[in-house]
């Protein structure tokens, strides 16, 4: 088995959610069993309905606040009617707004606020109950009560002082107990632990692992020791998805790692594998280790996604039509890639740009367009399923001033589309062949923001204009063909068989 520890997962993923996505699917197509852990709280939604809209199998994840019980990954199907069956008061006054309901028992200074999964369904997700003007209680649902939180008053506000998990049957699995300073503990039958760390690793206790099995750890934040003193003979991976050392940090004698990757760096000895998505970053790793460490760890190249195949128009791509998706995140700089498509309309009137994605930005980029009047020609998307969009497309841009491999420039090559990024590690510099299917910007560190845009500009207006556009989309499709999922699949067999 696999073991794949992660921390969080939310709506606007971050690459490593949907790499490790892309991962399980690989899993699947080899016949390799997998599972893939996450260990943060999801308080106001339930882990399921992320994990199935990034296409994970309910089988496949384990939560680790759940995994000491015996409830089930699943979707919530806990209803109304089954929260009124355990009322012990009658008639409450129900009402309802949107995604909130309500239920006041009158005259026990006493009411319950519920919170649905969607605006016009029954299926309950939490409940918080309120008694004498103070919160007392949050009860969490799936298919059954999966947790209860227990508030108390302190300082005016409600706080939050214990946790229990229950099992199927209604019965308290293990206790969480947190003080007034947020430190806490876990009681089990059979253990107390300290702190969340000590949970962790009791977890990776509690998994019995193997030398046949694998342990890889996606985001060491927090757990990384934990997992290492407790898997036993098990084999570690880490994954590294990101630009992994700081160049303004480092010199002829030392190196600043990725502060996400410092613990497993540090840690060679008991890391048996480092995989990188692309050999750019493969080889610089092998340098650095061997000039600023004197070792020479095993480092595997293996692609975060894979394509199952290419994807060729089945009508004509739209004409001057591109193409952005992402988190919409500050470090995306989608707002870049607004101003110079704002600058390029002025020599290509029939522009036009669709930004896919959500995140935090969003308002702003929403802003942004209505500043420049140029939400004929842009548009925010939001989150789609991109697997027959991107063929619609003439080309793709992207404003990313480090992408450690970049899930969309591999589905934008798989769509034949020529890219314009910076030239950037090591996504950048593994999909776009300047000149070929592409171009990559060159970046000094005396540029500012207004030239990057006007540079970004130039080669979209010139792209359009003057480029054989055929055949730098059929430059991208040569470069797709070593991520087929075939391809990627002999790979991981490769390092896991």
């Amino acid at each position: 088995m696999v073991y794949n520890f992660n921390l969080g997962i939310g709506w606007a993923s971050s690459g490593v959610e949907y790499a490790q996505s892309y991962r399980a699917n690989l899993f699947r197509r080899a016949g390799i069993p997998a599972r893939f852990i996450f260990t943060d709280m999801f308080p106001t939604e339930n882990i399921e309905h992320m994990t199935q809209n990034l296409n994970f199998l309910d089988e496949e994840i384990i939560w680790l606040y759940t995994f000491f019980t015996d409830t089930k990954t699943a979707p919530v199907s806990f209803t109304l009617k089954d929260l009124e069956d355990t009322f012990a008061e009658e008639n409450p006054v129900f009402s309802r707004d949107g995604k909130t309901c309500r239920y006041v028992f009158e005259g026990q200074q006493k009411y319950y606020t519920v919170y649905m999964t969607d605006t016009t369904g029954d299926k309950v997700h939490r409940v918080e109950i309120v008694a004498d003007g103070c919160l007392i209680r949050k009860d969490y649902y799936t298919y059954c009560r999966i947790y209860s939180e227990y508030y108390g008053p302190l300082d005016g506000k409600a706080h939050l002082y214990s946790r229990s998990y229950f099992n199927e049957d209604g019965s308290v699995a293990y206790e969480e107990m947190i003080d007034d300073d947020g430190h806490v503990c876990y009681k089990f039958p059979d253990a107390m632990l300290y702190s969340k760390a000590e949970l962790v690793g009791y977890m990776v206790r509690k998994l019995h692992l193997t030398a046949e099995d694998v342990v890889i750890i996606d985001r060491t934040t927090g757990i990384g020791q934990a997992i290492l003193e407790n898997c036993g003979p098990a084999r570690v991976g880490s994954i590294v998805h990101a630009d992994h050392f700081s160049e303004g940090g480092t010199d002829g004698r030392n190196i600043l790692w990725n502060n996400y990757y410092e613990y497993a760096f540090a840690q060679t000895g008991h890391i048996d594998f480092y995989v990188t998505a692309t050999d750019a970053q493969n080889r610089l790793m092998r340098e650095q280790f061997k000039e600023y460490k004197g070792i020479e760890p095993e480092i595997v190249t293996i692609p975060v996604g894979s394509l199952d195949g290419l994807k060729r128009p089945k009508q004509p791509r739209k004409h001057h039509a591109l193409i952005t998706a992402s988190r919409l995140a500050t470090e995306k700089h989608c707002d870049w890639i607004i101003e110079a498509v704002v600058k390029a309309h002025e020599s290509v009137p029939d522009i036009s740009l669709d930004i896919y994605g959500k995140g935090g930005e969003e308002g702003f980029l929403s802003r942004l367009i209505d500043r420049y009047h140029c939400k004929e020609y842009v548009r925010l998307m939001g989150q789609h399923n991109l697997d027959d969009v991107y063929e619609t497309y003439d080309a793709y841009v992207s404003a990313s001033q480090s992408e450690g491999f970049g899930l969309t420039l591999m589905e934008a090559v798989g769509s034949g589309l020529p890219i314009i990024g910076f030239d950037v590690r090591y996504g950048n510099q593994t999909f776009i062949d300047d000149g070929e299917n592409g171009y990559r910007i060159p970046v000094r560190d005396e540029m500012d923001q207004k030239e990057k845009i006007s540079l970004l500009a130039e080669k979209i207006v010139h792209m359009l204009t003057e480029d054989d556009m055929e055949a730098f989309s059929e430059h991208s499709y040569q470069k797709a063909e070593a991520f087929l999922t075939k391809e990627v699949v002999k790979r991981w067999n490769s390092l896991l068989k």
